[in-house]
């Protein structure tokens, strides 16, 4: 059994790091952490951070990394936590890195390892191109369902679209913000010796799972 762990899931838009997160959590019996969850969350709890963050999102700005991290370690604080957990989401820039190490230090832990999810751009463009969402009830389809289609939820009369984000090219541009602000963390998390394991993205769930356990076994 993986001794339980802080782990920091890493990698490109659509690499499956959302989906791979919470079945390694369930595994290693470990909660999950992602950014917009625990944001969320304090705003409806009302708690000062969280009345931060909404003033920000009022104003239609950014929530600024040091409102996000201190939600963040907020959250790690509390006791479902001490024993580990899956951060998904939660390091995308340099800074946020940092911020994650110095509340991760406040708390006695650290980073124990990085699962970098590695796939092909062309492959995460096929793959995010072939989403869709219905337009009215939002209930999202993978690959089975196209343009077009009539929605298969009970009593929806709705048709699957495809997000704006997921356009080809919209998806090529995210690629590239994520190569130029988001890709320099792995050398930042290279450079201060935290252990990051590469996991082969590509094929069924299961199998991308069953390497992460591998590797973070190994």
């Amino acid at each position: 059994m993986t001794r339980r762990m802080n782990i920091v899931l890493f990698g490109k838009p659509g690499a499956g790091k959302g989906t791979q997160a919470p079945l390694l959590a369930e595994q290693l019996d470990v909660p999950t952490l992602a950014t917009g969850d625990v944001l969320r969350a304090a705003v409806r709890e009302g708690t000062a951070l969280g009345r931060e963050a909404k003033a920000a999102m009022d104003r239609g700005d950014l929530v600024p990394d040091a409102v996000i991290l201190g939600i963040v370690k907020e959250t790690l604080a509390r006791p479902a936590y001490v024993r580990g957990v899956v951060l998904d989401g939660v390091v995308r820039t340099v800074p946020q890195a940092e911020g994650l190490e110095r509340a991760l230090e406040d708390l006695g832990r650290c980073v124990d390892a990085v699962l970098c999810f590695d796939i092909d751009n062309e492959e995460i463009v096929r793959r995010l191109s072939s989403r869709t969402v219905c337009e009215k009830c939002q209930h999202p389809r993978g690959e089975d369902g196209k343009p077009g289609d009539r929605c298969a939820q009970p009593g929806c009369e709705g048709h699957l679209v495809r997000r704006k984000d997921d356009e080809p090219e919209a998806i090529r541009h995210r690629l590239q913000v994520y190569e130029d602000q988001t890709a320099p963390v792995l050398a930042w998390y290279q450079r201060n010796g935290t252990r990051i394991a590469t996991i082969n993205a590509v094929g069924a769930v299961d199998a991308v799972t069953g390497r992460a356990r591998a590797a973070l076994e190994g």
